[in-house]
């Protein structure tokens, strides 16, 4: 990869231009630009992508325009780096940069190249959007695959008998306020886990608890920041019985069933202890097929040891950096500390619990040489099970301005190739069943 901003260290090759730059108009058009190599950006540069840091567009990808945003690309002409105003076409109205949204299972390299018009012009909601150019024909995203995603492929949710579902559902546990909370999360927000819930299918979400101990930057039910939070969080303290009664109805009935506790809608589920441990005997008492899983930051361990003991199978603990001052830029911490979370791995590796990191993965930042070792240690250290690899949706600039600047990256494609060669360790993006992950 060469870097052009932001720690710059060579000048483009412009016969190694491989991919060109896409704009759209403002009808939301996209268009190739025949003079414009691609150039993706990590959080503080810009990068001419590799080919093997690139991919045809997958299906279940979508193409947008990424909002305010003047697209960035390479002149091919003298290898400059030059920003796209107007319509090369002489068309009236602006242009706009374009990125692709992934589906899960897909790991970016790079973010959209582009320029906002003023500082106080272009914050980017909360989406994870992923650089994209042209080549052959062909539209070219910047990712690399990390697991299968069939289960998660758009084609799978939003069906035209989800309503029905959702309706007969209530109807017979008109009661129960987390039928009604997923019922709202999956025809809102499309939640996936949410919807899995009602096709009686794989990874079924149980949300339980609005409070949290942490402020994290990137939040997505809650504003910690100035990008807005783009779903609400749940108003209630689920009771044992509502968790109890999802939780048997789902893992008796799915096929590869899994509930999971810390959904996006809730905060910290392992604050609602005294609710969850009890659900977790309950529901296995009556059945044992299936996934008991948390979604957790895993700093109340006192929480978390009591979820443990009750009979959890897996937990995944969201990590955005394993360095302590990085990860309290990032988490905001309230009350603990990244020893409290290592001593709640230990705790439920001795335990027999298959432990997951959810790495919040951002280019530029994730790939740091002592963000890699200090990933890599703490990996080994706390005999960690999986890395699932997250997309973190945030704006760059946002993001750029909280954490420390560091030139030394070695790009998301390689960092991965680094994690696969930890003995044991399977890399991947999402929970799987225990008995596919054992």
């Amino acid at each position: 990869m060469t870097f052009l901003l932001g720690g710059a260290s060579e000048t483009p090759i412009v016969e190694d231009i491989e991919f060109l730059t896409l704009y759209a108009n403002d009808k939301g058009e996209v268009f190739e630009h025949s003079e414009m190599g691609l150039l993706g950006r990590t959080l503080d540069s810009w990068v001419v992508p590799e080919p093997e840091e690139m991919i045809p567009l997958p299906q279940g990808a979508s193409l947008v325009m990424v909002p305010e945003h003047y697209p960035v690309g390479l002149n091919i002409a003298n290898g400059e780096s030059v920003c796209l105003q107007e319509n090369p076409l002489g068309e009236a109205g602006r242009v706009y940069a374009v990125g692709a949204l992934l589906p899960q299972g897909f790991t970016r390299t790079y973010l959209p190249a582009g320029v906002v018009r003023s500082s106080d012009q272009g914050r980017l909601p909360l989406l994870g959007y992923a650089a994209v150019g042209f080549k052959d024909g062909e539209i070219y995203v910047a990712a690399v695959q990390t697991d299968e995603h069939h289960k998660w492929h758009p084609h799978y949710y939003n069906g035209s008998g989800l309503e029905k579902r959702i309706k007969r559902r209530l109807q017979s546990h008109t009661d129960n306020r987390i039928l009604h909370q997923l019922a709202y999360c999956a025809l809102n927000y499309s939640c996936f886990t949410a919807q899995n819930i009602f096709y009686e299918r794989w990874e079924g979400g149980i949300p339980s608890m609005p409070g949290c101990n942490a402020s994290c930057i990137g939040c997505i039910s809650q504003q910690h920041g100035p990008a807005g939070a783009p779903q609400d969080r749940l108003d209630f303290i689920a009771e044992t019985w509502e968790v109890v009664e999802v939780g048997i109805y789902h893992l008796t009935r799915a096929r590869e069933g899994i509930i999971s506790f810390g959904q996006g809608c809730e905060g910290e589920p392992a604050l609602n202890h005294a609710c969850l441990a009890p659900a977790i005997q309950a529901i296995r008492q009556e059945v044992d097929a299936g996934t008991i899983n948390i979604n957790t930051n895993a700093g109340f361990t006192a929480g978390i040891k009591e979820i443990v003991d009750a009979g959890l199978d897996a937990m995944r603990v969201t990590i955005f950096s394993c360095i302590p001052d990085h990860y309290n830029i990032y988490h905001g911490p309230h009350n603990y500390s990244l020893n409290d979370v290592e001593a709640s791995i230990a705790y439920a590796r001795s335990h027999g619990v298959y432990v997951s990191l959810n790495l919040l993965t951002f280019p530029g930042f994730t790939d740091r040489k002592e963000e890699v070792e200090s990933l890599v240690e703490f990996v080994i250290r706390n005999d960690i099970n999986m890395v699932q690899l997250r997309n973190l949706n945030l704006d760059p600039d946002h993001l750029a301005r909280e954490i420390p600047y560091s030139a030394q990256t070695m790009g998301v494609k390689e960092f991965i190739g680094v994690l696969q060669q930890v003995d044991g360790l399977r890399i991947g993006s999402y929970t799987h069943p225990l008995e596919e992950s054992l």
